[in-house]
């Protein structure tokens, strides 16, 4: 494995010192604990530059919707507070409360972990306004037009409020597993983009203006580090209990290539073309991602922030997951 992780590495390495990311940390992790961690390049390019390293925080971007979201609602659901296929109204009676008839009161819970509702791909809820109670309620009121199934934040928002409500309290307060939080000290983290909204380079508080607009959301919002991110795969690898009956419906398909919550290996994927079958994967629009494989019993991460200092270039990030991870699988 050192050698496929080196030429792993190699990849990331070539991507930096071509310009095309800032910098980056590759892990891998195997059943028995087995880590292999190292980094490259800087965590802050504009205005100063900073060196990265191996303990820097990464707004893990979407990945909190694998990492914090997903694991809460099937907990709950372990723990017969929610029924997967109970529409969100169990949670959230007020969802689309002035029409009785309407499509989304009829939204259960699997189909927003699956990405299987009508909800728009992308909606610039930060554009609505400055008060997040308010924000919240628009999400709830707002008669959405139907469209096909797609990848949404809209569904994990959802599901964010539903977790705020039966914990009665906004997803800030509520803690996250050890080793990730909702922000990070500046000198720590990896710096995203200069955001045109907020008018600076966002670094160590969230990058997604909807998840700031929101101040905490289900889709987006968790920092962590590698070791963190690592640790997750591991005990996905090796879970027992509740935990063990959560990952089983992580790998559990809701529809084509969704599983509840994560995406699972088809042609073109970010896990590459080696990863076996029995693999799932997810990614964050900040460069970041995480890939799960149950049947060789290892887990990888490659954590970049490829928007540093935008997003409007053209990072290669999208070839650099699956170059990386099929290099990790190769035989």
């Amino acid at each position: 494995m050192h050698d496929k992780f080196d030429r792993a590495f190699s990849l990331l390495a070539d991507a930096v010192a071509a310009g095309k990311i800032p910098g980056g940390v590759l892990g891998h992790v195997d059943g028995a604990g087995n880590r292999m961690v190292r980094a490259i390049g800087e965590a802050q390019k504009v205005p100063a530059s900073r060196p990265i390293s191996e303990d820097i925080w990464f707004d893990l971007a979407s990945l909190t919707k694998v990492l914090f979201t997903t694991p809460k609602i099937l907990e709950l659901a372990n723990a017969g507070t929610i029924d997967l296929d109970a529409p969100l109204t169990s949670v959230i009676p007020d969802f689309a409360q002035y029409n009785a008839d309407n499509w989304q009161r009829k939204i259960t819970f699997r189909q927003c972990l699956g990405h299987q509702t009508p909800f728009p791909g992308v909606f610039p809820l930060y554009t609505y306004g400055s008060d997040p109670n308010l924000l919240r309620h628009f999400v709830l009121q707002r008669d959405w037009p139907a469209g096909p199934s797609v990848y949404s934040d809209i569904n994990y928002i959802l599901l964010g409020i539903a977790i705020e409500r039966l914990a009665g309290t906004s997803i800030r307060n509520i803690a996250p597993r050890d080793g990730f939080a909702w922000g990070a000290a500046p000198d720590t983290a990896a710096a995203t983009e200069y955001c045109a909204w907020r008018g600076r380079v966002l670094c160590g508080e969230v990058h997604d203006e909807n998840c700031s607009a929101l101040q905490g959301a289900g889709h987006a919002g968790l920092f962590g580090t590698v070791s963190a991110v690592l640790d997750f795969g591991h005990d996905a690898l090796t879970a027992t209990g509740d935990f063990a009956k959560a990952v089983e419906l992580m790998r559990t398909p809701v529809f084509g290539r969704r599983t509840h919550g994560w995406e699972r290996p088809y042609e073109g994927w970010s896990g590459g073309e080696l990863a076996s079958k029995a693999t799932i994967g997810h990614t964050g629009f900040t460069g970041t991602g995480l890939w799960i494989d149950f049947e060789r019993g290892h887990s990888w991460t490659l954590l970049t922030n490829r928007v540093h200092p935008t997003r409007h270039f053209d990072s290669g990030i999208f070839a650099l997951r699956r170059a990386v991870s099929d290099c990790i699988n190769a035989k």
